[in-house]
């Protein structure tokens, strides 16, 4: 040691600090990014950078599509340089999207990030987000929660759409328009249609519906529908008629349905027609249609799913499968044979839509637009 020591003195300066730099390097400041292989901090960290901060969405807000994630830009603690960023979503302590490197954030003081991942609707998550530079990663940020869009969405056998977040997954059909409130169905040759990609054989066709009054429009009138494709719904051989009966009719403000399982000449089954009075236009009624291999049920609550029961009814229907190929829903009622008295029972309001074998789930409460 001592040998060296007298060398490095002998050489002079110039080569002291070549050859005794090269044995001993001793940097002016530390450097802004430690190796992705050095050795890591307690949490995992291996950059030496500040940790970026979740702007939005926080708090468990709801969230609306496309969802955006906001955070602080940060760069090195020790030198000014430009990083790029991971972002996580998380379902308890599950990830479930990570986006991997991201970059090129340009100016400002933040960085937005629009995640390419579908989410579960109305769903409570967590996601954080943190800084990366050559390999090197930094701390993640405190955990920031939101709530998933509304949501609207076929999916195979199953039907979710609110009607009340500016769009439908639907083909609006006539004057059928959308409203902060749901769907408007201002005329009885206006609907909005469904194509399911698989049948549902048994489950439940469901919504919230308003406007009704005995000044309905129609008289064999459907508040809504469903059959095999396109064909004419009223020779369609799985026709499924839910009927609120107009002031065209002789008992107007009655309930019933119809739905035909496979066989137009053969295979009819009609609810029991019951005449509900008091129904108020200004009120909100659920309308839950179920079928299954033997029976159909037609349930009609005020208010709410849980509302009062205003009507009642199952009724047995055979054997025979419900099984349209394909399976086609509408809210409302194409123009029937018998034309547009016929048709949908309007002008009415429809929202909450939901059609699975799948429980119905909650629709969260939207205020009511004046």
């Amino acid at each position: 040691m001592h040998r060296k020591a007298l060398l490095c003195a002998a050489t002079g300066v110039l080569a002291l600090a070549i050859a005794c730099g090269k044995s001993s390097p001793n940097p002016a400041s530390p450097t802004a990014a430690v190796p992705a292989d050095a050795g890591a901090a307690a949490d995992g960290s291996t950059l030496k950078a500040a940790t970026p901060n979740t702007v939005s969405p926080t708090g468990g807000t709801q969230v609306t599509d496309p969802i955006v994630l906001t955070a602080s830009k940060v760069t090195g603690k020790y030198a000014d340089i430009t990083v790029s960023y991971e972002f996580q979503i998380r379902s308890g302590s599950t990830v479930i999207y990570d986006s991997g490197v991201v970059g090129g954030f340009g100016s400002g003081s933040n960085v937005t990030f629009t995640p390419s991942v579908t989410l579960d609707p109305d769903t409570n998550f967590t996601w954080r987000v943190r800084a990366m530079y050559q390999g090197a990663v930094g701390s993640w940020s405190a955990d920031a929660t939101f709530k998933s869009p509304v949501g609207a969405y076929i999916r195979g056998a199953e039907l979710r759409d609110p009607l009340t977040i500016g769009r439908t997954v639907g083909t609006l059909m006539g004057a059928a328009n959308m409203t902060p409130n749901g769907v408007n169905l201002p005329d009885q040759n206006s609907f909005v249609q469904y194509v399911l990609p698989e049948t549902i054989q048994a489950g439940e066709f469901s919504m919230m519906i308003t406007n009704l009054s005995t000044k309905t429009l129609g008289a064999k009138a459907s508040v809504f529908a469903m059959g095999e494709g396109t064909a004419n719904i009223t020779t369609n051989n799985y026709r499924a008629t839910i009927d609120f009966r107009g002031k065209n009719y002789p008992t107007p403000g009655s309930v019933t349905c119809r739905i035909i399982t496979g066989d137009f000449a053969n295979r009819i089954f009609d609810c029991s027609r019951a005449q509900v009075g008091g129904w108020d236009p200004t009120k909100w009624y659920f309308w839950q249609f179920s079928w299954r291999t033997g029976s159909t049920t037609l349930v009609v609550r005020r208010d709410s799913e849980t509302g009062q029961m205003i009507y009642n009814n199952t009724i047995a229907t055979g054997t025979h499968a419900y099984n349209p190929q394909p399976h086609v829903l509408y809210v409302g009622k194409p123009t029937p044979r018998g034309g547009e008295v016929d048709g949908t029972a309007a002008p009415i309001t429809v929202k909450n839509v939901w059609a699975s074998a799948n429980p119905r789930p909650v629709f969260p409460t939207v205020v009511q637009q004046q």
